[in-house]
């Protein structure tokens, strides 16, 4: 097939609190991406990308504006609708393959960073690959996920779960009020973003006794509560430090200081601790540890695996589905554990990434799959995009206790995935 028309269009989305991240704090509208593809046949399909510069490249992050690092990422998208027209292909993951050389080049090009991180050239084809993979399904009249996964990536996801749990974001300025209230409305898999700069001097010795005073008065206030879904019965924590420790001894003085509290026990994953070109094996650590970021695609998930990784964060919905299915392929023959990792992206992409989560298994200790969303904590018109889901009625569309539920009508209809959201269909 081929595609023969692509349009690209973007929309400023406006957020009602601080986005703190990797030490450092934006309240600058996010953009999102929606790409409108039509094949030589007249079939039309629609993809949409949140796009996360800080997250996908912090250099380009440093060195621009907001609207000039989400400008950057654009034109990438922009030239991947160029890229495509008239190249025949069989399957999207076989485009996106002919295709990542050159637009990888073209944005190092527009960055002038040479050594720019592949996972922002990445970043810039997601709308891009979603309207590829939402086309080639028109095409060959395929009407449900389970029709679009690879053979190579169908053990990886083999699950069909009843619930996943929903995974809030704790940021640096969350209190613990807010943490309460997450808990207290049903929440039991919390994602806390450790590595605050508190005082912005880049000094790790006030970073790390801030990280230990958070997980102390964290592990304080949940300690004695129950979860039902893990298997020792406590609440779990997550940990994302995003490549702020600059040693192994300095985590270990953190984890050292989890054991002390009696909290080390209680951290089901650790994610990113250390910088990407770090080389920091962590086989010897006595947590799991994550890859996120790092795992920019399946090459890099067989290398963070031989460093002692032992769980990849996916994120189709930042690293594209073809990528994505490339790295669980690799999880399900070394044995190592996925989960859906989230990047502030709207309902439409929740939705995308709850067909992934709802096949892969649960990681060891909990009882229930995993999906992180935090969009309703940041977008100020969360509200009117449910609202325009295809399917804003669905059982699998809202969290209830901590949970989504998904039921034989998620499954059949894959969340509304095939179907078009009219906040993006109107751009064009």
């Amino acid at each position: 097939m081929r595609i023969m028309k692509a349009d690209i269009e973007f929309r400023e989305e406006p957020i009602r609190a601080a986005f703190a991240f990797k030490g450092k704090y934006n309240a600058k509208p996010m953009w999102n991406i929606a790409v409108k593809l039509e094949s030589d046949s007249g079939a039309v399909a629609y993809g949409v990308a949140n796009q996360g510069i800080l997250w996908s490249d912090a250099a380009v992050a440093n060195s621009h504006t907001n609207s000039g690092g989400n400008m950057l990422m654009y034109l990438i998208s922009e030239y991947a609708c160029k890229r495509c027209i008239g190249v025949e292909f069989e399957t999207p993951d076989e485009l996106l393959r002919e295709m990542l050389g050159d637009v990888y080049a073209y944005a190092k090009a527009v960055t002038g960073l040479p050594k720019l991180r592949e996972t922002f050239a990445l970043g810039g084809l997601v709308a891009f690959d979603t309207a590829a993979w939402l086309l080639y399904a028109k095409e060959k009249g395929i009407t449900n996920f389970d029709g679009l996964i690879p053979e190579r990536a169908r053990p990886a996801l083999s699950a069909r779960h009843e619930k996943i749990a929903a995974i809030p974001l704790i940021t640096y300025s969350a209190s613990m009020d807010d943490i309460l209230r997450e808990v207290d409305g049903g929440c039991f898999f919390l994602k806390i973003k450790i590595g605050s700069d508190p005082e912005h001097d880049g000094d790790y010795d006030k970073m790390l006794a801030w990280d230990k005073q958070r997980l102390t008065d964290i592990h304080n206030a949940l300690r004695e509560r129950p979860c039902a879904w893990s298997e020792n019965g406590h609440i779990p924590y997550y940990l994302d430090a995003n490549g702020r420790y600059d040693s192994k001894d300095r985590l270990l003085r953190l984890l050292d200081h989890a054991d002390h509290i009696g909290a080390l026990e209680r951290i089901a994953i650790m994610e990113e601790p250390f910088p990407e070109d770090a080389g920091i094996d962590v086989s010897d650590l006595p947590v799991r540890l994550a890859a996120d970021e790092s795992a920019h695609s399946d090459r890099d998930v067989e290398k963070r695996i031989s460093m002692g990784y032992r769980a990849i964060a996916l994120k189709p919905i930042a690293k594209t589905m073809s990528m994505s299915f490339d790295m669980l392929s690799v999880c399900a023959r070394e044995g190592v554990p996925a989960f859906c990792a989230d990047l502030t992206v709207p309902p439409v992409q929740v939705d995308l990434n709850k067909n992934f989560a709802a096949r892969i298994p649960a990681i060891p200790g909990l009882k229930v799959g995993l999906l992180e969303s935090n969009g309703h904590q940041y977008y100020t018109n969360w509200a009117d995009m449910m609202r325009q889901l295809p399917i804003p009625d669905g059982a699998w569309v809202e969290a209830h206790d901590g949970l989504y539920t998904l039921d034989e009508r998620f499954y059949r209809e894959s969340g509304g995935i095939f179907l078009p959201s009219e906040r993006y269909t109107e751009m064009f």
